[in-house]
């Protein structure tokens, strides 16, 4: 696919960049390149290949998500500067 400076020009414009015309040709051929692989990519067959989150497999490091008491009330509420017997107290800000 062949990618003009002009065209460039107009990508550069929506992105609200100012490129001299240097950047404007190196641009293009970049482009140009880039696009030329994704035709390529394109062309294989993959049929019979399942989607993937991702191509390495990870394990993940973060527990289950499970509800679990981790702490009593009172050993919480000790650790307060003030508190109602049930409830912190904080100064009012509003």
């Amino acid at each position: 696919m062949k990618i003009s400076p002009e065209r460039v020009a107009e990508i550069a414009k929506l992105a609200r960049l100012e490129l001299d015309d240097d950047k404007l040709t190196l641009f293009a051929g970049q482009f140009e390149s880039i696009l030329n692989y994704m035709e390529t990519l394109n062309e294989l067959d993959t049929s019979d290949v399942e989607p993937l989150y991702s191509p390495v497999m990870h394990s993940t490091v973060l527990r289950e998500d499970v509800a679990a008491k981790t702490a009593e009330r009172n050993a919480v509420l000790s650790n307060a500067p003030q508190t109602d017997g049930q409830f912190f107290v904080v100064p009012k800000i509003v």
